[in-house]
């Protein structure tokens, strides 16, 4: 029998219980109750949050892009392509913050499939001139490099300096007094910093060689194919508007720092999680090359816990109790998107405290 994809709609979306996909009705409601209560420590006003300096002090925390009052705890269990479980709004489309990035990444990889970017080890100057890679520091930056968060990439983007992400600890985010303080650079591609600064640059350069918004490629290419709702919106700010063939175009944004983002709901979330889960094909269309998704999921030499914009279990750093070989989007707040490729299985948790994402997991492998 073929795979299933579930066709448009949420409605029409295929439910079975637990048990007709081979799973412990009991496991999974215990995993369900206890996502349900490990609710984000973040408050619903997303921009009081932001706007508080969680991420950056005065005057970097400035909003430039649209915010969203969040949701609370919600997500659903994607077994065989089917949902065995689902709690909260999923409906609901929520800032996913980081999560972004991996959608950068999907884009990266159609512009690689289609021939624009062959080598993704070549510098990016090759294809894109427009100075932002004509200094010493910065020219010999490959997409890779962009892709796996160690360029080094030196300038300001958007009113935001590079400084900003310096010296940034994922751990002791938004207590790290250290960030933001200057750091000396390093040779392009010897150092793994997590930033938002570099990924915007990442998502200029791509928009530059698809000539197209991300957003609009996104659409067409992969979202309408899997299905995906009308409710999806993908940001950048308002300062990140360029001129492409004569048309305004907004660079969008990996993440929601200062606003602006992927705006989405559970349930197109998954969708996406299934494509990676069924390495690029949908319904016996492939929307994107195995190989690129191979590319995009393999450790990156300097974090194992990272790809091409995609978080690895590599070693269970990230979930002890979960497969080495889970693929994850990964969003502040936290929002998750769990792929275990080998078992067809796709999680998505909304507004969970991050610290708890990994007892839903033990909870529902025990299933």
């Amino acid at each position: 029998m073929p795979p299933y994809f579930p066709p448009s709609g949420d409605e029409t979306w295929a439910r079975i219980s637990p048990a007709d996909a081979g799973l412990s009705s009991e496991a999974v409601a215990a995993a369900v109750s206890h996502a349900e209560a490990h609710d984000s420590p973040w408050v619903r006003n997303l921009t009081r949050h932001l706007e508080s300096g969680h991420f950056e002090p005065p005057p970097w925390n400035e909003i430039i892009g649209p915010t969203r009052g969040r949701g609370g705890p919600s997500g659903l269990v994607v077994a065989g392509g089917k949902i065995v479980a689902e709690w909260g709004t999923p409906w609901r489309p929520d800032m996913t913050f980081s999560v972004a990035k991996s959608f950068i990444s999907l884009c990266i990889g159609l512009a690689h499939d289609d021939g624009l970017l062959p080598d993704l080890d070549a510098p990016v100057r090759e294809r894109v001139d427009d100075g932002g890679f004509d200094s010493d520091q910065n020219a010999p930056i490959t997409w890779r490099m962009l892709l796996q968060l160690t360029s080094e990439w030196e300038g300001e983007l958007w009113s935001k300096p590079d400084l900003v992400d310096r010296n940034r600890e994922l751990s002791t985010e938004g207590q790290n007094r250290e960030k933001g303080q200057p750091r000396p650079l390093q040779a392009p591609g010897t150092v793994w910093e997590y930033n938002d600064v570099r990924v915007n640059r990442l998502a200029l350069a791509a928009l530059r060689v698809l000539g197209r918004g991300l957003p609009a490629v996104l659409k067409q290419r992969i979202m309408d194919p899997i299905g995906a709702s009308r409710t999806w919106e993908w940001h950048g700010y308002k300062n990140s508007w360029l001129r492409v063939d004569g048309k305004l175009v907004q660079s969008v944004s990996g993440g929601g720092h200062w606003g602006g983002g992927m705006f989405i709901s559970a349930y197109d979330l998954a969708r996406a999680g299934l494509l990676i889960a069924r390495s690029g094909q949908w319904g016996g269309k492939r929307l994107l090359s195995e190989s690129y998704i191979e590319q995009a999921t393999t450790p990156c030499a300097l974090n194992p816990s990272y790809g091409q914009m995609f978080w690895l279990n590599t070693h269970r750093i990230q979930y002890p109790d979960a497969p080495a070989h889970a693929v994850m989007m990964h969003g502040a707040g936290a929002n998750r998107v769990y792929i275990d490729r080998e078992l067809d299985l796709v999680v998505v948790l909304r507004w969970i405290d991050g610290q708890a994402a990994n007892g839903f997991l033990k909870r529902l492998y025990e299933a």
